[in-house]
């Protein structure tokens, strides 16, 4: 697998992660594991991103 593809289903895991962890605090977005578990989310993608920028470049 390419490291887009990998990146790819590791996004889609945090986001599934996120989301149950956002349900079972009862939507409280600013709970601390919720900030950061988004960030971490947030960083994927931005690298995910990248990624995508760098082969558009060349």
């Amino acid at each position: 697998m390419t490291e887009l593809v990998i990146l790819l289903k590791s996004i889609e895991k945090l986001r599934k992660q996120l989301n149950d962890l956002i349900n079972a605090k009862s939507l409280n977005l600013q709970d601390p594991e919720i900030i950061a578990a988004s960030e971490i989310l947030d960083d994927a993608i931005s690298k995910f991103n990248e990624i995508l920028i760098n082969m558009k470049d060349k």
